[in-house]
């Protein structure tokens, strides 16, 4: 899960990405991954193992995860739809990316702060004041832990180490104290590996909901090719729809879609049952819609502790049409 694929048409700069986005072929539909292949994208490759886009008529061509994020790549032209998350759409396009999101995967936050189990020392949110946390150095972690911790009594201070996918190894070996893990990645996967952790959810200490996965697509795009849009959302959402509920035979679709990926498989069908049992359904047992009571409260939040910035890098002066900032078009009734 560790190794980076290469992207075909690579690109670091903007410029490089312009050159990419010229040569694609209009006929495919280009899907940016935000990571290598986990149960976050099993709708995604049941679509593709299943049929179901070539079924709409639709050639799908996926890209594979590298240094530049998804959002970037769809807001450049550079694929039309990536793997995203209310987080990252809101600062994304906060900051002026031609963005927005067709699709919501999971409802519900599916990570929370983890500790190693038996750390006795630390019974709730609030003793992470003075702990060291590993990081990924996303811009709106700080606000959202020290919430989190504040809201359980805490003064929300805790220094901050940068480290990435080598955040979990450091908490493991009690070089950080706590970290954010998927639980139905890094949290199955600690367990296997035989370092069990304990977990503070965020909804646990009134800290508000938000979609963990969430599908952007090019709002210029989207725009010029309205049909094909709708069938490749409807496509993917009935991907996900089967992963909700059928979620082994989907982990075998993802397991299928790449051979030699993965040295646990184990994993991925524990994962995409936990993902099925808790996430990917809304309150009323639909998969994929979204609303806009829930993209206001998080993204409201954001909002109001001054982090998110515009296309010269200055504070927001006015809060954003959340609306604006998905839809519900492109989905099937």
């Amino acid at each position: 899960m560790k190794r980076l694929l290469a992207l075909a048409c690579a690109a670091i700069s903007v410029a490089g990405l312009t050159s990419c986005a010229q040569t694609n072929d209009s006929d495919t539909i280009r899907f940016a991954l935000d990571w290598t292949p986990n149960t976050n994208h099993t709708g995604l490759y049941v679509a593709l193992q299943e049929g179901y886009f070539a079924d709409a008529g639709l050639n799908v061509e996926v890209l594979p995860y590298n240094n530049t994020s998804s959002d970037t790549l769809v807001d450049s032209g550079n694929a039309e739809f990536g793997i995203s998350t209310q987080s990252s759409t809101v600062f994304a396009k906060a900051a002026g990316a031609q963005i927005v999101s067709v699709l919501a995967p999971l409802q519900h936050w599916a990570t929370a702060i983890g500790v190693r189990a038996d750390r006795d020392d630390i019974p709730s949110p609030k003793a992470l004041d003075g702990k060291v946390y590993a990081g990924f150095g996303d811009t709106g972690e700080k606000a959202g832990l020290r919430q989190v911790i504040q809201n359980d009594g805490g003064r929300g201070e805790y220094e901050t180490v940068v480290l990435g996918t080598s955040a979990y190894e450091a908490v493991y070996s009690g070089t950080a104290d706590f970290t954010v893990s998927y639980l139905a990645w890094e949290g199955i996967e600690a367990e296997h590996s035989g370092t069990p952790m304990k977990y503070f959810e965020n909804t646990d200490y009134e800290f508000p909901d938000a979609y963990a996965i969430t599908i952007s697509g090019n709002e210029n795009w989207l725009a010029d090719n309205p049909d094909e849009a709708g069938k490749f959302v409807q496509a993917l959402q009935r991907g996900y729809q089967l992963a909700a509920d059928d979620p082994d035979r989907a982990a075998q679709d993802v397991i299928d879609a790449n051979p030699g990926t993965f040295t646990d498989e184990s994993l991925v069908f524990e994962s995409q049952r936990m993902l099925a049992d808790k996430y990917m359904r809304d309150g009323d047992g639909e998969v994929g819609t979204q609303n806009i009571d829930k993209w206001t409260e998080y993204s409201k939040f954001l909002y109001d502790n001054g982090v998110l910035v515009d296309e010269n890098g200055a504070p927001l002066t006015s809060e954003p049409d959340w609306s604006t900032y998905f839809t519900d078009e492109y989905v099937a009734e």
